[in-house]
């Protein structure tokens, strides 16, 4: 069947390439600079943003798809499918200018159209998996009811994630070191949900990652009135596996019929650091 309608996304939407071949998602690269070497986000492990803190006790510095990165995939797309139009699903325009330069490039091709999902990480990549699917349910979806789709479900979908510990933080200069001393020492565990956009501290929890993890995802729920279809965790490079056991035996107990693990990429790692999880989930009776 002939293409009417593209879907791109970046890569700090952590599809990986299956999921994204998968549902017809074209990934545009985000960049991540150990020391003198930037590279494509996507193109090695999170293992080595970890592996690379280890080392040198620095943070790797992440940045935004830039003009060209856009140009040279809208280019490549309208190339293989001059009839169809390009919808861009962004990553929150908040955190970084990838909205802002996916418009720059787009701004002289009627066939593109970007969207800010004000969402980051697996709860991007989710808007898009979504609205994938309802294309192919409804494949003449104007461009205008897509973007409509894709606006609901982004306002549905709510994503948190807590650090081990708050060394990335630190080393990131996300917080002092003062702040991080006093917040390791004391089992401090900063909730970093997206808020309109933005990646704000909407709670801190104290104690054992056994400890908070259940209550975490109990009041997560409860707060968003999460769909007990399914949830998405979310896991950074060192997450234990006895902590995932846990987190799955806490979600069936609240009802969750279906558990989906999610691999951070390397931006949300260089954030939350090894042994960082996450939750994504969709406001009950939102489809």
């Amino acid at each position: 069947m002939e293409k009417k309608l593209i879907l791109t996304a970046e890569t700090g939407s952590d599809l990986t390439p299956e999921l994204a071949q998968e549902y017809g998602i074209y990934l545009v690269p985000m960049h991540v600079t150990m020391g003198e070497d930037c590279l494509d986000d996507g193109a090695f492990p999170a293992q080595a943003v970890c592996a690379y803190y280890d080392r040198t006790g620095k943070v790797p510095k992440t940045s935004a798809c830039n003009p060209e990165d856009f140009t040279k995939t809208f280019d490549e797309l309208h190339a293989a499918y001059p009839d169809a139009h390009i919808l861009h699903l962004a990553y929150s325009a908040a955190t970084t200018c990838s909205y802002q330069n996916a418009g720059i490039a787009g701004a002289n091709r009627d066939y593109v159209t970007r969207l800010d999902t004000k969402q980051v990480s697996t709860a991007q990549g989710l808007v898009a998996i979504r609205l994938a699917l309802k294309l192919r349910e409804q494949p003449e979806l104007s461009v205008e009811e897509a973007v409509q789709y894709a606006k609901e479900m982004a306002a549905a979908i709510h994503m948190c994630f807590i650090p081990k510990n708050l060394d990335y933080l630190r080393a990131g200069g996300r917080v002092s070191n003062v702040v991080a001393l006093t917040g390791n020492l004391l089992g401090l565990h900063p909730c970093i949900e997206t808020i309109n956009g933005e990646l704000v501290v909407s709670k801190k929890y104290r104690g054992s990652f056994h400890r908070v993890i259940p209550k975490l995802l109990a009041e997560f729920t409860e707060k968003h009135h999460l769909s007990r279809e399914s949830i998405h965790f979310i896991r950074t490079p060192g997450l234990s596996a006895e902590l995932q056991a846990l987190a799955e035996d806490r979600a069936r107990a609240l009802g969750f019929q279906k558990i989906i693990w999610r691999d951070s990429g390397c931006v949300i790692t260089c954030h939350g650091g090894a042994g960082a999880f996450g939750i994504v989930g969709r406001t009950a009776g939102k489809r």
